[in-house]
């Protein structure tokens, strides 16, 4: 789901990020004030962030040699609110894209917009409606498989369009496919496969938290510390397994390089070049491209990726943390 450079027109891409700020400038600010309620709130963030970083690095596949992962938005939405799980999952989003090259630069508005703004509102809406009603199991499952499910469609919306609105000499400049190929071959996948790892991820952690402290999930009075120590020993248990994430071969639709997708092009008899704008479009090259270090075997890589991101992580919520030393507050 993690729409790489020149897929979007430059248009599509401005006006995504437009979206997308006012949410996160709101987000900021509400957390911001829980922050200064609940100082241990900054080390949930790291714990958040780091969440949702290694859960998209599971990959699963997918029939037709494509791949799938969840995504950990409305989990974090249940363990954190949906400001601070917008949050997280933007910052996830932030550091795939610029040190692994997971994900566009110019079209992380719109991976932002799709996944770390639809996905934890929309499925935390639908976990407070199970809530209230005393089906909190229930609601975490519903909001994980719908809230996955939303972003997808969008993503697919997205993509979708882009033939229609960027085109030259009726030609597509940017991402070929049209609405009637990008919406089943993102929803049927997510519909039939990753939606219920989504699921699976959400409760089997909700159901730990819950295990281990009845008070920890999320409200806006208080953050149970005591959380915290036991969360940071499921993120090592994930960071020693992510290989497992390497099994899944193929690369996720939409998301190919320029040589993968214009071979596909060809052998399908659709265009014989790649469209000018993804040829001639926008080129970054991060570190650790696809969460690979060069000169180390590809799992040893992987893990030390995974590592990289949590130190990093928890360098940002220690920082963030001594901005809000509950005793510095009158």
């Amino acid at each position: 789901m993690h729409i790489p450079d020149n897929y979007l027109g430059p248009a599509t891409c401005a006006a995504l990020s437009v979206v997308s700020l006012p949410p996160l400038a709101v987000s900021v600010s509400k957390v911001r004030l829980e922050l200064k309620e609940k100082r241990e709130l900054a080390p949930m963030l790291g714990v958040g962030a780091s969440l949702s970083f290694l859960m998209m690095m599971f990959n699963v596949p997918i029939p037709g040699g494509t791949t799938a992962h969840a995504i950990g938005g409305v989990l974090l939405a249940v363990l954190m609110g949906p400001y601070a799980a917008s949050l997280c999952v933007s910052v996830a989003l932030i550091l795939q894209a610029f040190l692994f090259g997971d994900g566009g630069i110019l079209s992380l508005g719109a991976n932002i917009f799709n996944m770390a703004i639809l996905m934890p509102f929309s499925g935390y809406a639908i976990y407070d409606f199970f809530r209230k009603r005393g089906h909190s199991y229930i609601g975490a499952g519903a909001g994980a498989f719908i809230g996955i499910n939303i972003a997808a469609f969008f993503t697919a919306i997205e993509l979708g369009i882009q033939p229609i609105i960027a085109t030259s000499n009726g030609l597509p400049l940017y991402n070929p496919y049209p609405l009637s190929v990008t919406i089943p071959a993102m929803l049927i996948p997510h519909m039939a496969i990753a939606g219920w790892v989504e699921v699976f991820f959400t409760v089997v952690i909700y159901r730990f938290v819950n295990m281990a402290s009845t008070d920890a999930i999320y409200n806006e009075k208080s953050v149970d510390k005591s959380l915290i120590g036991k969360l940071y020993g499921l993120i090592l248990f994930l960071v020693i397994i992510t290989p497992i994430g390497l099994i899944a071969s193929g690369t996720a639709f939409g998301e190919w390089s320029g040589e993968e997708l214009l071979e596909k092009l060809q052998s399908s008899n659709t265009m014989a070049t790649l469209p000018t704008g993804m040829a001639t479009g926008f080129s970054f090259s991060s570190l650790f491209t696809d969460y690979e270090i060069p000169g180390i075997n590809v799992g040893v890589g992987y893990v030390l990726s995974a590592v990289t991101a949590i130190l990093l992580f928890f360098i940002i919520s220690k920082i963030i943390g001594s901005m809000y030393d509950k005793s510095d507050i009158a």
